[in-house]
């Protein structure tokens, strides 16, 4: 049996899951605020002590466990991006007694996730002209922004995970270099991450009209990302509208600006639980005008294909593929 984990600064997705002839089938699986817990232990023990009355006698033995998480991973060590948390590989296997425990970047377990996905489970944005075996490319908005990238090595992609989201943020209009002005303000350094997150929704939104508030504004632990998203999609707050699309055409251009660094002509994929939730918006254009609007190469960005994943569960799926080949199961 198989354990698995997607360890976000929001939440943390664990699973459980068995191996029938090469095919991952999940049996067991619960979702946690990462917030409510000192650290990741406490996580992994809550759910062992849910899965195990749900378990069928003789299936409680994990020979293998795999974790993506945000942030990078140095020696099966990682220090969490976004919660003061310190997971490691060593202490995880000595304390659950799991012979095999393998850390991974959450998008690299994302990487990894895309290759046990249905067709049905990605919408193409731009159908473009896919380059078989050339590189690809991973963006994913989030609780932060993550960003990796898929090379082939003759048998199969491998995945490198990188911190592209910490990069500088590279205004492309007047109304750009404003908002990097304005975020300048707050931050010592404007990256990516600060735009392109569940939290930009509302810095957009502040750097837009200030003077105007939503509910969630002021409510303590409360998130306004999915106010914002939804009164844009609805256009019932002009001020939500033009935050959705700026959010649309940043995330676009950051895309592009991936692909060019890395040439993914096999693609461009775009996980995340933000893309599914503004696929509407993602869909009308904006985003892969932003994504071709590169100096001299507009024409070759306009032949990468373009893919929205819409299983928000590939990271654990990818996390449980590795731990699995890992772990000889």
């Amino acid at each position: 049996m198989i354990l698995a984990g997607d360890v976000g600064g929001t939440k943390c997705n664990l699973a459980l899951f068995r191996t029938d002839g090469g095919t991952l089938r999940s049996i067991f699986q619960r979702r946690f605020e990462s917030k409510k817990y000192p650290e990741f232990e406490k996580v992994v023990q809550d759910f062992l002590a849910q899965a195990g009355p749900a378990l069928p006698a003789g299936q409680g033995k994990i020979t293998a466990a795999g974790f993506g998480v945000a942030g990078a991973v140095v020696n099966q060590r990682v220090r969490a991006t976004n919660l003061p948390w310190v997971v490691d590989a060593a202490n995880l296997g000595r304390e659950f007694q799991i012979p095999h425990i393998l850390l991974l970047n959450d998008l690299e377990a994302t990487g990894y996730g895309l290759e046990v996905l249905r067709p049905d489970e990605l919408f193409t944005l731009n159908a473009g002209t896919p380059a078989p075996q050339a590189n690809r490319a991973l963006i994913a908005a989030g609780t932060g922004l993550g960003e990796a990238i898929l090379f082939w090595n003759g048998a199969r992609y491998v995945v490198a995970a990188t911190e592209g989201g910490h990069c500088d943020f590279a205004p492309r209009t007047d109304t750009e270099i404003e908002l990097l002005r304005f975020l300048k303000k707050r931050h010592e350094f404007a990256d990516f991450e600060l735009i392109l997150s569940g939290r930009g929704f509302r810095t957009l939104h502040e750097f837009l009209d200030p003077s105007i508030k939503h509910p969630t504004f002021d409510t303590p632990g409360a998130d306004p990302a999915p106010e914002i998203t939804q009164l844009g999609l609805a256009g019932s707050c002009p001020v939500c509208v033009k935050a959705l699309a700026m959010f649309a055409e940043i995330y676009g251009a950051e895309a592009g600006n991936l692909a060019l660094k890395c040439l993914a002509r096999g693609g461009v994929y775009v996980a995340g639980g933000i893309a599914v939730k503004i696929l509407d918006k993602l869909r009308d254009g904006a985003f892969v005008r932003s994504f071709c609007a590169k100096a001299n190469f507009g024409i070759l960005l306009s032949q990468i294909p373009i893919y929205i994943v819409l299983n928000t569960d590939v990271p654990l799926l990818g996390a449980a593929a590795r731990a699995a080949a890992v772990g000889g199961a």
